[in-house]
């Protein structure tokens, strides 16, 4: 699915009050805000549907697999989403949320 088929069907879920480029706007607007959160390391909870984090991986030690010489993985900071128990189950038993 891509953000233009987010942006339809959130359009199609609102009614014919809305148009897709406000749609657009709209769905634009939280995942900029979810982006903008993120880089500065805040949890974003959505209840219902999970939560995004952003955790620190240590350096480590790796092999350049070509050379096989050892390489250091510098420390970072990486994203993380970890799913709700219910979207979890949803996902598993292939059920769809009905529309609004």
């Amino acid at each position: 699915m891509t953000k233009a088929d987010l942006v339809e069907q959130v359009a199609e879920a609102i009614g014919p009050g809305i148009t897709k480029k406000d749609c657009a706007l709209v769905v634009d607007g939280l995942l900029n805000a979810i982006k903008n959160a993120m880089a500065d390391h805040e949890h974003i909870e959505i209840r219902g549907f999970g939560t995004f984090k952003v955790r620190k991986r240590r350096s480590r030690m790796a092999r350049n697999p070509r050379t096989g010489d050892p390489v250091e993985v510098p420390a970072r900071a990486v994203p993380i989403f970890k799913p709700s128990k219910d979207l979890r189950v949803q996902v598993s038993d292939g059920t769809h949320v009905p529309a609004l």
